[in-house]
């Protein structure tokens, strides 16, 4: 079989046919968690000037602290993986939910730098164990043919929590102040740690999970080598890598900065013009979702028409003469780069098709990887950049800071278009040798020539 949906020991993971109400209700729980993941993670993007400000430091200084938050939500994703299938999700994202709460209420009563970077590296590693967890949640309670609804629907509700981190968190910043605002929010997440173990199940009532001992390290990096060796995992690395880096960016921490000092914004209005990445996802996530779930041999060309797009856009932005673009054309570019988040879940539908369920966490983690590595790097070499190019005029200087964000994205886009043909052509030779696939492809007169 090209894949299977078992566990070790034989134990079938996904014994229903139909979504049932305890299945909603576990996802409901798990969902509210990344919520507020969603929101702790994107809640500098909005802050930034203030953080600067509040801790006394310049771009590349600043950028630090979102590079050590996303740095260690990438870097922590294999393990998260692990964890999963050796603890199970509800144990895993109770703890995430703890680990966020305690790093939000450091993070609103930090006065030093020093102090805030332990915040939010606190806060990265509670939320780098949220998503992996409630996609797994998700593979065990639902049926493989509602995997991409249910992906997509959770992508477009945690962009509930982005959007809370925009307009509404700018008026209670300006209102409630750093500290109260930053506390209330921490201690909250914190709280509904409680609710999370009391309602999360780990497989549907009335399978048995067999218990899995302690793994080896060796035996740990052999089953990310595996992992990572499917064609269809390293696809979903670059298709997240390529799809969720330039909106991620912008949302967490540069867009707001670069709307207002580069484009002269009102910071009202910079944050209007920053929630379009969000209700965009939250419009088009159950769209895209609804299509590759009907047809999922279409995800990978929507994916790729999407990048496409992207660099068209991205193009205009940086090209436009003298450097302050019309705010139409911004509205477009962020309506554009706003359907990166609900494609970059083709990336997990990706890892959950072509490896077995024992393996899924640890492949979906990979992915992960994949994003926000991009992200992490990206959000880097913006802040050097404009560190580098201080004494030019604001757009200018953004205009070249953002290049760094361009040939990530190319590089993204070229690495995807090479493994989508690779995968292709792995699918093809599986089906040749009568083995089960999970999606059915026409062979395109292009897919010879990768085989040669």
């Amino acid at each position: 079989m090209y894949w299977v949906d078992r566990l070790p020991g034989g134990v079938c993971a996904l014994p229903v046919d139909r979504a049932t109400r305890q299945a909603w209700l576990i996802w409901t729980t798990a969902i509210v968690v990344y919520i507020a993941a969603l929101f702790h993670r994107t809640s500098l993007g909005v802050a930034g000037l203030e953080a600067s400000e509040r801790f006394g430091v310049g771009p590349a200084v600043l950028g630090t602290f979102t590079v050590l938050q996303i740095g260690l939500y990438a870097l922590m994703q294999i393990p998260t993986g692990l964890l999963v299938d050796r603890f199970g999700p509800r144990r895993v994202l109770t703890a995430a939910a703890l680990m966020m709460g305690l790093g939000q209420t450091l993070f609103a009563l930090a006065d030093t730098y020093p102090l805030g970077l332990a915040a939010r590296a606190v806060l990265g590693v509670g939320d780098a164990m949220t998503w992996v967890s409630v996609l797994r949640l998700a593979a065990a309670h639902f049926p493989a043919r509602r995997f991409p609804m249910i992906v997509a629907i959770s992508s477009v509700l945690g962009g509930v929590g982005n959007l809370v981190a925009t307009v509404p968190l700018t008026l209670l910043l300006g209102s409630a102040g750093w500290t109260w605002t930053f506390l209330c929010a921490g201690l909250v997440t914190g709280a509904y740690a409680l609710v999370a173990f009391r309602r999360l199940r780990d497989v549907p009532l009335g399978v048995i999970v067999p218990v899995l001992e302690p793994e080896s390290a060796r035996t740990v990096l052999r089953k990310v080598a595996t992992a990572w060796r499917v064609p269809g995992t390293r696809l979903g690395f670059w298709t997240h890598f390529s799809t969720m880096s330039t909106p991620a960016v912008l949302g967490l921490l540069w867009g707001f900065p670069y709307l207002v000092e580069g484009q002269g914004m009102s910071r009202a209005g910079a944050s209007s013009l920053l929630s379009l990445l969000v209700v965009g996802a939250i419009v088009s996530g159950p769209v895209l979702g609804g299509v590759i779930s009907r047809k999922p041999e279409l995800r990978m060309p929507i994916a790729l028409w999407f990048l496409g797009a992207t660099v068209v856009a991205w193009t205009g932005l940086l090209a436009w003469p003298g450097g302050v673009v019309p705010t139409p054309f911004v509205v477009v570019v962020f309506l554009v780069l706003s359907l990166g988040g609900p494609i970059s879940g083709i990336g997990f539908a990706l890892a959950r098709d072509y490896n077995p369920m024992h393996r899924v966490s640890t492949a979906t983690g990979v992915v992960n990887v994949g994003g926000f590595a991009a992200v992490t790097t990206s959000a880097l070499a913006v802040g050097v950049l404009l560190d580098l190019c201080d004494g030019l005029p604001p757009a200018q200087a953004y205009r070249i800071a953002f290049l760094s964000m361009g040939a990530t994205l190319l590089l993204g886009f070229w690495r995807t278009a090479v493994w989508w043909r690779r995968a292709r052509t792995a699918v093809f030779e599986a089906e040749a040798r009568g083995e089960d696939v999970p999606v059915q492809l026409r062979l395109r007169r292009w897919d010879a020539y990768t085989a040669a």
